[in-house]
């Protein structure tokens, strides 16, 4: 890359599921980075699944299998069991975020400090985060709630990405024609999330893949992992 940079990629997958590794083919295709947020109590437990009328596979990997999996992209938390936080007791909030972080820090061999809520539709709120704030060593946290914006997010353990890319595959294209093309004079962040068993439903990695080509490979952009994004000094 030449130039300034003032413009991030980054991309966030939930559950940890097998076709994470299809997935991850592509964004080393293309030379991008990624997090992915796992269940460290499911390890090695799935199977068929239901997701629009369509019988798709959601079976998770050992825990064995994790480093060498997410080689070269971040892993971050996604709870032990997928619960639906605003329901739970402080005390169940601490187990399920800080055990599932500190055992995927001993499998990755590097301190996780990432999160993603579990769970759609609005699965936050105040109080979740507040103990997320205290009693955890989580730094970042991603929401499901999106902010059609390349505006960084300054709450950063309530964080609202730019785009959800199954739902909402047009906004993902016309934003991402619109990142490549700004000329930004402020940092800018163009931030995609999802699971990648929903590539299964109606068979659109070639979609992605298009996209993936779009926005790979411009100068002027930095792409990394959520944690290098919204922790690290890539600004030049």
């Amino acid at each position: 890359m030449s130039g300034k940079i003032r413009k991030a990629v980054t991309f966030s997958y939930d559950d940890g599921v097998t076709q994470d590794q299809r997935l991850i083919e592509l964004f080393d295709k293309y030379h991008l980075k990624a997090t992915f947020n796992l269940n460290s109590g499911l390890f090695n437990t799935g199977g068929p699944m239901q997701r629009e009328e369509v019988t798709v596979s959601h079976v998770r990997p050992r825990a064995c299998e994790i480093a060498g999996i997410y080689a070269g992209h971040e892993i971050a938390a996604h709870t032990l069991t997928h619960p639906f936080l605003p329901s739970c007791d402080e005390e169940e909030i601490v187990r399920q975020v800080e055990g599932d972080r500190e055992a995927l820090s001993a499998l990755c061999g590097y301190e996780v400090v990432g999160f993603a809520y579990p769970g759609g539709g609005v699965n936050f709120d105040d109080r979740v985060a507040d103990v997320l704030r205290r009693r955890t060593g989580v730094r970042y946290a991603r929401t499901t709630v999106s902010s059609y914006s390349f505006e960084p997010e300054r709450e950063l353990l309530t964080l609202r990405p730019s785009v959800y890319h199954h739902q909402e595959w047009d906004a993902l294209f016309e934003m991402g024609r619109r990142f490549v093309e700004l000329d930004a004079e402020r940092p800018q962040v163009f931030y995609v999330w999802g699971h990648a068993y929903e590539f299964d439903i109606h068979n659109t990695w070639s979609r992605f893949e298009e996209f993936l080509r779009m926005i790979a490979g411009q100068d002027g952009i930095f792409y990394g992992t959520n944690r290098e994004v919204l922790l690290g000094d890539w600004i030049s």
